[in-house]
């Protein structure tokens, strides 16, 4: 049984995805590495192009290589299901986001950040391979 569970907790960080869900912290890396924040906002269990975004893109193997090194990623998320339900300091922080960030309420929306929190691009889903929502990412 030991050796079920040490399996699949590896399994899981080889597959993990470094996102961060404070945005000050995430400014403070981004400024300490110089790199852009990728802020995501997404309803992880009802909107179904976050989904797709998810499986697609932030899942692939090509991105998560690539974000290491060149990306601080933040997701503010918005779940509708109890069961998923943030803690409500996170959940105020992400509505807090929203207010400045996303005031249209588009789901999914990812906002290109400088290290001071400025928008320098947004994109939505949009069906295409990783590499190229990475170039798209990197043209803002």
């Amino acid at each position: 049984m030991k050796y079920i569970i040490l399996v699949l907790f590896t399994t899981s960080l080889g597959f993990s995805q470094n996102w961060n869900t404070n945005f000050e912290d995430a400014k403070k890396i981004a400024e300490k590495k110089e790199q852009k924040v990728i802020l995501v906002f997404s309803g992880s269990d009802w909107c179904a192009p976050c989904m797709k975004l998810e499986k697609e893109i932030w899942s692939s193997q090509v991105f998560k290589n690539y974000a290491k090194e060149h990306y601080v990623l933040l997701k503010a998320d918005f779940p509708r299901r109890k069961k998923n339900a943030l803690h409500k300091d996170i959940q105020k922080q992400n509505n807090q986001l929203a207010e400045r960030y996303n005031k249209n309420g588009y789901f999914p929306l990812v906002a290109v950040l400088n290290k001071n929190g400025d928008v320098l691009g947004q994109v939505g889903y949009n069906k295409m391979k990783p590499q190229d929502y990475i170039n798209v990412l990197n043209s803002f």
